[in-house]
């Protein structure tokens, strides 16, 4: 696995490579090595033994491995064997540029300052053949030009761990979004759908319960409780089809959403079901879509509760304002509150108050000594 280092490395540590490009690189130089070996013992002075080249030819490409963990005696060692034979010469060379690469320029510099005095001490022992003074310059020109390359080599590849490590970090951070904003969409559709279909359900299992319990209805009782089966049905069928298209199209293209002039109609369908309801509302109040659209919540909730998990309550609805916003709540007293029903998720409240809160509300919810009271204070806006 081939890793590109990264851009927090602390200093002096060394860097990581491909290990692809490490394996060409050092057959190439032991091929070098071999060459400038050779050319040491077939052209070099005979005071220096030809195994004293063949030795510093070996050991210079074991120290080019050591410039990796210890890069100062690694290369003072390499300029010490640059200066004793030509050997050690592409290995020494070479260690400036993987210096360079590797480690910081403060750890590099001095491998490169190592192996050019090496290579000028060499040229005092043995002579090129060109001006010692062109020679000295060429050698410092060619290990600049090798630990600039290196330092180079170096800078570029943190920058790309840390672009790739940005666009990660970027990618996660778009793909935590999308999660969220899925998850929210779903509480949304899911607060929808109880909001307004629990609130029919309920209707149509009340009147249903009256049918099924009251064999001694009249006629006309019968029929007036079956149209009130048949409208809670229709209307949950569009509220439905109102949620579904949730999912289809925006909100915008939806029908009007209900607010607090809904109230009455909501309050007359629950009698017509047999809940006692009295209702307390101004009759000019006009507040924002989203907050009557909460109050009208908050009403069906309370109703809905009632209906359920109190049946034969008497219900009161109390919707006022003030100068911060409307203040709902909803009292449910009697009926068989011995027996009180424990159906029920406690799903409707928490959507509830998750949309109280998002406009900077508050809801609270919970039994009393002879009932169950919901309140919620919606602010004008947030």
């Amino acid at each position: 696995m081939t890793t590109l280092p990264q851009p927090d490395c602390p200093p002096g540590t060394a860097a990581r490579v491909p290990l692809a490009s490490v394996v060409p690189a050092l057959a190439g130089l032991a091929v070098l090595t071999g060459l400038a070996t050779w050319t040491a013992i077939t052209q070099g002075s005979s005071a220096v033994p030809a195994a004293v080249d063949v030795a510093v030819g070996l050991l210079s490409l074991g120290a080019l491995l050591l410039v990796r963990d210890s890069p100062l005696p690694a290369g003072l060692l390499l300029g010490a064997l640059a200066a004793v034979s030509p050997a050690a010469t592409p290995a020494a060379t070479a260690g400036t540029l993987v210096a360079g690469r590797l480690h910081p320029v403060r750890l590099a510099w001095p491998v490169a300052a190592a192996s050019a005095v090496g290579h000028a001490v060499q040229a005092m022992v043995r002579p090129p053949g060109m001006l010692v003074g062109w020679w000295l310059l060429c050698d410092v020109a060619v290990h600049a030009a090798l630990l600039g390359w290196g330092a180079y080599a170096r800078t570029r590849a943190e920058l790309v761990a840390a672009w790739r490590e940005r666009a990660v970090r970027a990618e996660r951070e778009q793909a935590r979004r999308v999660d969220e904003a899925r998850m929210a969409e779903r509480t949304r559709i899911a607060r929808e759908m109880h909001d307004t279909l629990a609130h029919r359900l309920s209707l149509l299992a009340t009147t249903a319960g009256a049918l099924e319990y009251r064999p001694d209805l009249t006629p006309d009782q019968v029929a007036h409780a079956a149209g009130v089966v048949r409208a809670s049905a229709g209307e949950a069928l569009a509220e439905l089809r109102e949620v579904i298209g949730l999912l289809r199209s925006g909100p915008d293209e939806l029908r009007p959403v209900p607010g607090v002039g809904d109230l009455g109609a909501l309050v007359e369908e629950s009698r017509l079901a047999g809940t006692d309801v009295v209702l307390s509302a101004p009759d000019d109040l006009d507040v924002p879509a989203a907050v009557g659209l909460a109050v009208y919540r908050a009403c069906q909730e309370g109703l809905t509760n009632a209906r359920r998990h109190a049946p034969g309550s008497r219900v009161r609805i109390d919707v006022t304002r003030s100068e911060d916003g409307v203040a709902v709540r909803v009292d449910d007293r009697g009926g068989t509150r011995g027996r009180r029903s424990a159906d029920g998720s406690g799903t409707g409240l928490v959507g509830l108050a998750e949309r109280v809160e998002l406009l900077g509300g508050h809801l609270d919810a919970g039994p009393t000594e002879d009932g169950f009271v919901l309140t919620a204070s919606v602010p004008w806006s947030r």
